[in-house]
């Protein structure tokens, strides 16, 4: 091997390996409630918009992996990771991928869970909740 071989495959190398070291980790995936704010004040009829990333919303009716849909939790805590959420008046179903919703609460203190569950209606787990507290005048 010539010295332009060695020097050539010593650059290939470093370019490898500074593209791996500037790639950054990917995060894990993660919901939330971009509006109303955690804390806010809201009339008794008041705007839901949801969110996720890292994996992508979809129609419930079959699993795909990467994806899922938004149930919402009224009162209530996460879903159990594999546990079959059950709609109710508690636990608000927007299977068909919805990312907005309107809610109708009594007033008072309210919780609310973002919970991303799988196309057969299985909770993804603590991990992909998120909660917030709206005070509903």
């Amino acid at each position: 091997m010539n010295i332009q071989e060695s020097l050539s495959r010593v650059a290939l190398i470093a370019v490898i390996f500074g593209l791996t070291a500037c790639s950054e980790p990917k995060a894990p995936p993660h919901v939330s409630i971009v509006q109303p704010a955690d804390g806010a004040t809201v009339g008794q009829r008041f705007k839901v918009v949801m969110a996720v990333e890292g994996m992508k919303v979809r129609k419930a009716g079959e699993i795909v992996n990467g994806t899922g849909h938004f149930d919402l939790i009224v009162d209530g805590s996460a879903a159990p990771m594999g546990e079959v959420i059950f709609k109710d008046h508690q636990h608000l179903h927007y299977k068909d991928g919805q990312s907005e919703a309107t809610l109708h609460l009594y007033p008072g203190k309210h919780s609310l869970t973002l919970q991303f569950a799988n196309g057969l209606e299985k909770s993804y787990g603590q991990s992909l909740s998120h909660t917030i507290s709206v005070t509903v005048k």
